[in-house]
This record gives C-alpha cells, structure tokens and sequence, in this order.
C-alpha cells in the first residue's frame, strides 16, 4: 500500500511529525497504515505540478482524454475486489456494498470516458447579417477536490473524472479516515496512462491541507462534500476570491406512506434506506411520515426486518451492517439516541452497542416512533443507523412535515395514486424524488444534488457535473467582412 501523498507522479513522503492513522472501525486493533500528514508547502506542490501539467492536459483532444478514463475503468475493474476490501477495512461497510460502491466508480469513469468526446457548446442565431454565433466549453484550469469518508471510492471519482474530461488539472484531498482507497484511485489513473502532475493527492487535515486549498488563487474551482459547518465556510472563503464552488452537505430525507401504497414493499426499500451504510449516506433514509390508519402495520414490519440484521465486521459472511465510521460518529449516533429518548420518542428497537460485539464502534439498528416534527432526531441530521417515525393525517400535512427542515437532497412516496404522486413530485423541496423506490441511489447519467442548506453550486454527475469544471466562450463569427453589428448591444 502507498501511504504519502502523490505529487506530480510520485508518491511522496512528507516531512510531518503527525501520522494519519488508518484504522479498522470493525476492529480498532487493526491498523491498515499510517501516512504522514501533509503540510502547506505539499499543498504548494501539488499546484505547482498541476499547474505545469495542465497546459498539455488542455491540448490533450477530448477522446484521448476520455480514453484514459476508460483505461482506468477497466483497471478498476480487474482490481474490484482488492478496492472493495479496503474501503471495507477502513470504512467499515460490509463488503457487498463496498464492491457495489465501486461498482458506482466504475460506471462513471465509463460515462465521463464518453463525455471526452461529447464537450459541446451550442450554435445559435446571431441578430447581425453573415455572422455565425456559437458556444464552446474550455477547461477552468487548476482544480481542488475535497471528499468525505463515507464513499471514499465513488465520490472521488464522481469529482475527478469530469474535472479530467474537461481537460482540468486537479489537486485532490481525500478524507482523513479514508486515504487507502483513495491512494488506490492515484494508482489506477497512473497506470491508465494519466500524465504526471495532472491528478495529485494530497492527505492531510482540513486546517491544513483544506484550508490552504480553499486559499490558492491558482484553484480555479473547489468541489467539497461534508458538512454543512465546513462546507459553509469554505463556500464563503472561496468565492470571496471569485473562485467556482460547489458543496454538497447534509441531509434528512423522508419517505411519505400513504393508505393506499404496498406496505411490504414500502418496508424493503425504507429498510434499505435508513441502514444500508450503517445510515452513513447523506441520501439515507432517516425519517418517515405514515398516515394514521397505516402506520402501526408498517412499523411492525419495519422492526421485523431490522430485527433480523446481522452487525459485525463488513468482511464477515452474514454480515449485514457495518460499524460507525470511527469513535466521533459513534459517539453522535448514542447521543442523539439519548435525545430522542429524552424529547418523548418511543424506542421501539435498538438504542445502543450491540451486547456480542466489542473492539469496534458498532450501534445497534434504531427505531424511534410516535416522532414529532419538533423533535431534533426529526430535524438535525444523524449519519447513523437511526430511524425517525412521525404521523401525518393527509399528503399536504406529510408536505409540510417533510418540508419543515434545512436540508433538501432526496425524498420518496409510496402510492399508486397518480395525482398524489404529481402532488408530491410538484410540493417536496427535494433534489432528487423518488416514487415507490429508496430515497438512496444514482446513476452516472442523471445530476446529483439537493436544495436549500444540502449544497451550493452546480449538481454534481451527469452532463452538469462536467459543466462545472469548464468555463463557456461565446464566439461571433462575420464572414462578410462588414461591421454592422449595432453598439448599442
């Protein structure tokens, strides 16, 4: 395993006193590497590879461009499992979802392969006599990422890929508890052919590492996922310099039950939403709001089903649910279990450590019921395994519930009734909608993005996720060698 940073081609061992510790959330005991944290002169570095690499990278024809990528999604393939293993032991997911999660990755360098030889602007009517009018997309420039933990494989790859596309140099840094996989993405762009210097990863701290990216000027753009406190922040910092920013946060999405829909199914999918990833998704599925006459049954088979989920080490068979990504998560996920012991909730399962299992941060399945829309678990965003259930007694009152929060990324309803389904698709103040499905997934062709506090800027994946990292030029062509453009225009 690479355990430094990789800079203009190299992997680098920065001069730090403070290790970067990369440890098994299953089983704490159980140390994958250390890697030296960077500091603000690697950051420097990193620009000033970048920067001496992207002229060529821009000249680079967009298939060439998109022919690297698709190299690196067929490397990736040959190595998904090695990846999987390792997002498993330093994230803590089992590995069914790890390798679905690079399964994600790959599809998008795929995609974004393709975009290499879509870039296309517009051709338009000019108001002028024998003028010919059109658009073209062209590179930023120098780039800087900054990814989470939680999907430590998909999201860098959902960042870097159009960034590369777009003919960008990028300066990347991966979350603190996650570097490993990470240093795998740099491995596999090397042996795609990616020229030295045009993707660099540099790992280290946010105060550090973050703080001086947000800061160079030479950083045309900053892509962040995480929180909504740092994300905030640096949001302000960076367009104070006229950088492009976007940011995506934090999440408390709904799922709607109305009389009428499929109980057993509703069930599976909320299920699969609230603690598939151990709820460690800013998609996840952390409240539902049931009408009256039907929420008793679907919390009976909601408790049924999450009596049956297996927790323990993601690279276990049987497994079904993973730990808390490290002790600070935990400890939140306990907490708020606290609190919404303390505001009124009803635990109906779950509400602590699993007795059998010990050496790792796991928090058993957690269902809260008889949930108001006052209630913080209703209202603030966990990241864990626990699931709110509220009451609502008509579609507009389950609206306003689902609405009555800052965050907007995803949300779903269950229903067969076509007018309640458009009423729901017109009303949530979502991103993303979902009928009769999970309020968790993506696909590589469709944008990614929520509304109000979940983010800023342009939507992430998709034809918009390139869109981000270029800039676009209006051309005025006059072939007829006369001026007759008016000036006041």
């Amino acid at each position: 395993m690479h355990t430094g940073s990789y800079i203009e081609g190299k992997w680098q061992h920065p001069k730090s006193e403070r290790l970067v510790r990369n440890i098994n959330p299953a089983d704490t005991s159980d140390v994958l590497a250390e890697f030296p944290a960077a500091t603000t002169a690697d950051v420097e570095r990193a620009i000033a590879a970048a920067s001496a690499a992207f002229p060529g990278w821009r000249d680079t024809p967009g298939p060439e461009r998109g022919r690297v990528l698709w190299r690196a999604a067929d490397i990736a393939r040959q190595r998904a499992d090695e990846i999987a293993r390792t997002l498993t032991r330093e994230e803590g997911k089992i590995f069914k979802e790890a390798k679905g999660e690079v399964m994600k990755g790959i599809s998008l360098l795929e995609f974004y392969a393709g975009e290499g030889f879509r870039m296309h602007g517009k051709t338009l009517p000019s108001e002028a006599r024998d003028t010919f009018t059109y658009t073209i997309r062209r590179a930023l420039g120098v780039v800087g990422l900054i990814a989470p933990w939680n999907f430590p494989w998909a999201i860098p790859v959902w960042k870097s890929a159009p960034a590369l596309a777009a003919g960008n140099a990028v300066v990347f840094k991966p979350a603190e508890l996650t570097p490993a996989t990470a240093a795998l993405m740099a491995e596999i762009y090397e042996q795609a052919g990616l020229p030295p210097g045009v993707f660099n990863m540099v790992v280290g701290s946010g105060s550090v590492v973050g703080e001086a990216m947000v800061a160079a000027k030479e950083l045309r753009a900053i892509s962040f996922t995480g929180s909504n406190e740092i994300g905030g922040a640096l949001y302000v910092k960076a367009a104070m310099r006229g950088a492009k920013v976007t940011c995506e946060m934090g999440g408390k999405n709904a799922v709607i039950v109305m009389p009428d829909a499929d109980l057993d199914k509703a069930a599976v999918a909320i299920h699969g939403g609230a603690f598939g990833s151990t709820g460690q998704r800013c998609t996840a599925t952390s409240r539902v709001i049931a009408m009256p006459e039907i929420k008793a049954a679907l919390v009976e088979r909601l408790v049924a089903q999450a009596k049956k989920i297996k927790v323990g080490s993601g690279l276990e068979d049987g497994v079904d649910m993973g730990p808390a990504v490290d002790e600070k998560q935990w400890k939140t996920d306990l907490d708020y279990i606290d609190i919404g012991k303390r505001e009124g909730a009803r635990l109906v399962l779950g509400g602590g450590k699993p007795q059998h299992l010990d050496g790792g941060y796991f928090v058993e399945p957690t269902i809260f019921d008889e949930v108001t829309p006052a209630m913080r678990i209703f209202r603030e965003e966990i990241f864990g395994p626990v699931l709110s259930v509220a009451t609502a007694k008509s579609l507009d009152e389950a609206l306003r519930f689902a609405n009555a929060v800052d965050y907007g990324l995803t949300s779903s309803i269950f229903t067969e009734n076509v007018d309640t389904i458009m009423r729901f698709v017109e009303g949530v103040e979502t991103g993303m909608v979902h009928v009769n499905e999970p309020t968790i997934g993506g696909e590589a062709q469709l944008p990614f993005g929520g509304t109000k506090a979940t983010g800023v800027g342009e939507r992430e994946m998709a034809e918009e996720g390139l869109n981000f990292f270029t800039e676009l030029k209006t051309v005025f062509i006059n072939y007829s060698g006369k001026a007759e453009r008016s000036m006041t225009r």
